[in-house]
């Protein structure tokens, strides 16, 4: 299945009310964490003194809360993504009832597993958008920039917890191997629609959604062990 394909069917069912709770969910979860960041790092900003020359600080902690306003944008998917995950299986299970209801039922996961997963997801999108905070200053790179990073970590999280829901631990990380390149691209495609207002209130779900008809169309041409072909 192509990106577009797998896109179309998941906006075909961004009105279902069953997508509805785990949307709001994550949203007021990645909401509240980054307005923590932002208060949290602009305070540590704010009240340190760098050189003890008062305008100089100042001037330094103005800046840095406006560079911490605008890290907070850039992680807001990643943040809504790891949260997402906990509420992954509301959403997959939805598509799986209107596009593929003779499938089996999904492998069980713990709540720890998926806890995990989000706390790694939020540690790197915090340590790779701080890595490469400087570049977002550039203009034209910056874009790129955020699509590359930010696709990645929402193609991670997404594709290895769908891919989680068939596949035993071990053959996720060969699945997740073998179709990175396609996963990243979707995941580029879904970090460019968080910049889109009003849409990137949906992308959460659409992009769950669509990682759901990705993972099947991997699973049902027969290249993954142990699952249909």
């Amino acid at each position: 299945m192509t990106i577009v394909g797998a896109l179309v069917l998941a906006l075909g069912q961004v009105g279902d009310p069953r997508l509805r709770a785990p949307l709001l969910k994550s949203l007021a979860l990645g909401l509240a964490t980054s307005a923590a960041l932002w208060i949290g790092l602009g305070y540590a900003l704010l009240h340190t003194s760098f050189f003890a020359i008062g305008w100089l600080d100042t001037t330094i902690g103005a800046l840095g809360g406006i560079a911490v306003f605008a890290l907070t944008i850039v992680l807001f998917p990643a943040f809504v993504a790891a949260f997402l995950g906990l509420f992954l299986d509301a959403v997959a299970a939805a598509v799986d009832a209107r596009h593929y209801p003779h499938n089996p039922a999904p492998l069980a996961r713990s709540l720890a597993g998926d806890i995990g997963t989000g706390v790694r997801v939020l540690v790197l999108a915090l340590a790779l958008n701080l890595a490469v905070l400087p570049l977002y200053l550039i203009p034209g790179l910056n874009i790129a920039l955020f699509l590359a990073v930010n696709g990645f970590l929402l193609a991670y999280e997404y594709a290895s917890l769908c891919l989680a829901r068939r596949l035993p631990p071990g053959a996720v990380k060969a699945a997740w191997r073998r179709h990175r390149g396609q996963a990243w691209q979707a995941g580029a495609v879904f970090a460019g629609l968080s910049l889109v207002p009003l849409v990137n209130l949906a992308v959460p779900v659409i992009a769950v959604a669509a990682s759901v008809h990705l993972v099947e169309s991997w699973l049902r041409v027969g290249t993954e062990t142990g699952v249909r072909g």
